[in-house]
């Protein structure tokens, strides 16, 4: 009753209907990796829902196995919605700067747009800052992650003289795990030692911060936060932008726009799942924003 009430609700207030989403037959939104497909497309399932209802047409949802299979739907025209990551987006627009357009970013609980990486590891493996990870195995996420790599592999390499991103320099190994779900996961399960996921780093540890991969693994029950202990932290990251194709009608990329800008305020459950946490909801944003997330991107590419 309550998601049927909302949906009412956004019918009414959009003033949308399926006359006015000309130009398109579906509508079809990209989730990026981070859990499991099955709960990525749950958390989405209800922004599908809206969006059926917004435009008048059916909303596929994709959940495709890693990172690039979500930039290389909206570089191929088979995604037209997702959010990325801030390294996702310039992966895509390094490629394609026509291909996508930036319209929203997270907010989180205190008004801020910003994340963090989060290196962490078992509280019982005596690990307590990178000094203890050397000759030990590290999990990092997937190579298109912003904070499951490609910041980590800038700053960490910062902490300590000697450290690199290679296998047998510093770290044992050095393992991508293939998202961030399955990094926690093995760090949980004693897999690895150590890895690295995404957290707005606000609120208590114990409930996997107030949003991030760790309040979604905390929800899920995969882990319990007072058996985990962080051990790193990386300075502020831009939180990644949503994106919509920039050759999707204007009339429909206006509509999507304030559906997402507004599911905060019309159905906070459905907002809580697709931003993964507690948030303020969501607000415009424009490429400046990720302009030294593409430069650090393009200079990872000449190394």
């Amino acid at each position: 009753m309550k998601n049927a009430i909302a949906l009412a609700l956004f019918a009414s207030t959009a003033l949308v209907s399926a006359a006015s989403a000309e130009g398109i037959k579906e509508f079809r939104i990209g989730i990026l990796g981070g859990e499991n497909a099955q709960d990525r497309m749950n958390s989405y399932q209800c922004l599908a829902d809206y969006t059926t209802e917004a435009l008048g047409v059916e909303t596929k949802l994709f959940a495709p196995a890693d990172y690039n299979g979500v930039i290389q739907g909206l570089l191929g025209g088979t995604i037209d919605m997702a959010w990325l990551g801030a390294s996702s987006y310039a992966a895509t627009f390094i490629q394609d700067p026509e291909a996508v357009e930036p319209v929203l970013i997270k907010v989180n609980v205190d008004g801020s747009i910003g994340y963090h990486s989060i290196g962490f590891a078992r509280k019982d493996a005596a690990i307590a800052s990178l000094d203890d990870m050397q000759g030990k195995v590290f999990g990092f996420g997937d190579p298109n992650s912003t904070s499951g790599y490609l910041i980590p592999s800038i700053e960490i390499p910062q902490y300590k003289e000697g450290i690199t991103m290679d296998s047998g320099d510093y770290f044992g190994e050095v393992k991508f795990t293939g998202g961030h779900e399955q990094t926690i996961v093995a760090v949980n399960n004693g897999d690895i030692d150590g890895g690295v996921t995404w957290a707005d780093g606000q609120g208590n540890w114990e409930d996997g911060y107030n949003s991030g991969a760790l309040r979604k693994a905390v929800d899920a029950g995969l882990v319990d936060m007072n058996d985990l202990v962080q051990i790193w932290k990386s300075a502020v990251i831009p939180e990644g932008p949503i994106v919509l194709r920039k050759s999707l009608p204007a009339d429909v990329k206006a509509k999507m726009t304030q559906l997402v800008d507004e599911l905060h305020e019309n159905d906070a459950d459905c907002a809580y799942g697709v931003a993964a946490g507690e948030t303020l909801g969501f607000q415009p944003v424009t490429h400046d924003t990720y302009v030294s997330i593409v430069e650090a991107r393009k200079a990872k590419m000449k190394n």
